[in-house]
């Protein structure tokens, strides 16, 4: 039974581990989500080597990655405002209207970005491939 117990605490550590270190970036102010997303914008732009003749097809990138934000931005806040009080059906219904939201970013972002990859170098497209793969928080740190 001791051992069912420690495997039990072992888990929901870990659980709440998880939580915390996805959840806080996303419960954060808009303004500090908006500013990360703008370092974001302008890490990409430099660890892809954006060229002048690709610039149109990147602020159509940066744009969408923007946009997306700004659509996350209100979900995540009322999710923040009503953790405290939510239902499991509240909570299940504000979790897939923001995976919901994170679907139409991704089918909004991919066009604009596959334009953007079909112009680039192989040398770019390795770094994308790079990033991508990586995933967006790691991505921006890697060197």
């Amino acid at each position: 039974m001791k051992r069912i117990d420690h495997h039990t605490r072992t888990l929901a550590a870990a659980v709440l581990l998880c939580f915390a270190a996805f959840a806080a970036p996303a419960f954060a102010a808009p303004d500090d989500r908006a500013a990360r997303t703008e370092t974001r914008i302008e890490s990409m732009h430099a660890r892809l080597k954006i060229t002048k003749a690709q610039e149109a097809q990147w602020k159509a990138v940066a744009q969408v990655m923007r946009d997306n934000e700004t659509a996350l931005e209100p979900l995540m806040m009322e999710r923040k405002k009503s953790a405290a009080t939510m239902t499991a059906l509240d909570d299940l219904k504000s979790y897939a209207d923001i995976t919901d939201a994170h679907l139409q970013g991704i089918r909004r972002f991919n066009p604009v970005f596959g334009t953007l990859y079909a112009s680039m170098s192989e040398p770019q497209k390795k770094e994308a491939d790079t990033l991508f793969r990586r995933g967006p928080g790691k991505a921006m740190h890697a060197k």
